[in-house]
C-alpha cells in the first residue's frame, strides 16, 4: 500500500515531502495542499475535497514575515473539524520552491506569489507587453527559485510568421535553451501546442502583466469559462486586475496551474543566483575580474567590462545586468535594516513589559 493516498498524488504529493514530515504528526493531522488564499483564510484540499480552513494562533504569533504564512501550492498540516468540513492549519511542510517578489512601492518586504512550483509559464504578448527586460526580471525571480521557465507568448494572430520568429529569436539570445512558444486565445491549434506543455501531477504558475491573456488561456484549457476577462485599452495595449487572488486549479488531464494577479511592478532581492543563472553570458566573466569584490562599473582589471568594450557582451544586457545587482543589493540592505529595527522594537516592547510586571 502507498505511503500516502493516490488523491494526494494527482494534487501532486510525492515522496520530497512526504520524508519532510514527523510521522507522528500524521496521528492526529492530515495531509492536504493549499489551493486558495484569502485575506485571512485559506482555501485546501486533502484529497477528497475543499474545505475553508484558518491557522493556529501559535503559527501566527511565531511568524516573522509573509513567508511564514501559506501560500498557494503550500502543502500544509491541518486538524478537521465539524465532519471534515472545516479545518485549522499548523504547520506547514517544507517548501521545493518558493516564488516571491518584492511587494509594490516603497514598502520593503517580501510578497509571496505561489509555492511548490515546478514550472513557471511567462506570458508576454506580441503588443505593446513585449518586453525584454521585464522578461528578464522574471526569468530572474524563476531560476532564483530552482523553477523550470517557458515563455508563451500571446496574441500570435496580431503579427506575421516573420516577425513573431524574430522576437522567438530575441529570446533565445537571452537563453538559447528557453523553450518560447507563441500562441493565440483565438487559435485552437496553438491552444493545443500549449496543452502538449502541462503534464499530470505537475504544477504551473502564470506569470505577467495584466491584459496578456492569463485568464483567457486558462479558460480555453479549461474548456469553460471559469475566470472572468476584461479587455485591454487600446490606447497603450493594458489591461485591469481580473484575478485577484492566486488560486491552484485542476485541468481536465490533472496538471495544475495557478493564476496570479498581473504584476507592472517586478522588484527583486536575495536573487544572486537568479541573476547569475540569467545573465550567464555575463556571469562566467565574474570569475576572471581582479577583485573578489568587483563591482564591474569602474573597476580596472574588470573580466565583464574588458568584455563589454570587445563587443562580447551586449549593452542593453549589460545595463540589465549592473541594474538589477544594483537594485536587489538595495533593497537587501533596506530589508536587514528593517529587520533589525524590529528586532530591536520587539526587545524593546519585552523589556518594558517585564518592566511592569517587576512594579506589580
Amino acid at each position: 500500500m502507498n505511503k500516502f493516498s493516490i488523491n494526494l498524488e494527482q494534487l501532486g504529493f510525492n515522496m520530497w515531502f512526504f520524508d519532510e514530515i514527523d510521522p507522528t504528526k500524521l496521528i492526529d493531522h492530515q495531509i492536504a495542499r493549499v489551493t486558495t488564499v484569502n485575506k485571512d483564510t485559506f482555501t485546501i484540499n486533502n484529497g477528497k475535497g475543499e474545505v475553508s480552513a484558518e491557522v493556529t494562533g501559535k503559527l501566527i504569533f511565531s511568524a516573522d514575515s509573509p513567508l511564514d504564512y501559506p501560500a498557494t501550492g503550500d502543502w500544509v498540516l491541518a486538524q478537521y473539524f465539524d465532519n471534515d468540513s472545516f479545518a485549522i492549519i499548523s504547520e506547514i511542510v517544507p517548501r521545493k520552491s518558493i516564488l516571491k517578489r518584492k511587494t509594490s512601492g516603497k514598502k520593503i518586504e517580501f510578497q509571496l506569489i505561489a509555492t511548490n512550483i515546478d514550472t513557471g509559464l511567462i506570458v508576454q504578448s506580441l503588443d505593446n507587453n513585449y518586453n525584454l527586460r521585464r522578461l528578464e526580471r522574471y526569468l530572474v525571480m524563476i531560476n532564483q527559485s530552482k523553477i523550470q521557465p517557458i515563455v508563451l507568448l500571446s496574441k500570435s494572430d496580431l503579427l506575421p510568421a516573420s516577425e513573431i520568429d524574430k522576437m522567438v529569436n530575441e529570446i533565445h539570445d537571452l537563453n538559447p535553451d528557453i523553450h518560447v512558444l507563441p500562441f493565440s486565445n483565438e487559435d485552437n491549434t496553438t491552444l493545443k501546442h500549449v496543452k502538449e506543455l502541462l503534464y499530470p501531477r505537475k504544477t504551473y504558475c502564470l506569470l505577467g502583466s495584466s491584459g496578456v491573456g492569463k485568464s483567457t488561456l486558462i479558460n480555453n484549457l479549461l474548456d469553460e469559462v471559469r475566470l472572468k476577462t476584461h479587455n485591454v485599452r487600446e490606447k497603450d495595449g493594458k489591461g485591469k486586475h481580473i484575478t485577484t487572488r492566486r488560486q491552484l486549479i485542476m485541468l481536465k488531464n490533472e496538471a495544475m496551474i495557478i493564476d496570479t494577479p498581473g504584476m507592472r511592478e517586478l522588484g527583486n532581492f536575495e536573487v544572486d543566483t537568479g541573476i547569475h543563472n540569467t545573465f550567464d553570458e555575463i556571469a562566467e566573466f565574474s570569475n576572471q575580474c581582479r577583485y573578489n569584490d568587483c563591482s564591474h562599473t569602474r573597476e580596472q582589471g574588470c573580466a565583464i567590462l574588458t568584455a563589454l568594450k570587445d563587443g562580447v557582451i551586449s549593452q542593453d544586457r549589460y545595463q540589465s545586468f549592473t541594474k538589477l545587482n544594483k537594485e536587489s543589493a538595495f533593497y537587501e540592505m533596506s530589508y536587514l535594516e528593517k529587520k533589525r529595527k524590529d528586532k530591536k522594537f520587539a526587545k524593546f516592547v519585552k523589556s518594558v513589559l517585564k518592566e511592569k510586571k517587576y512594579r506589580r
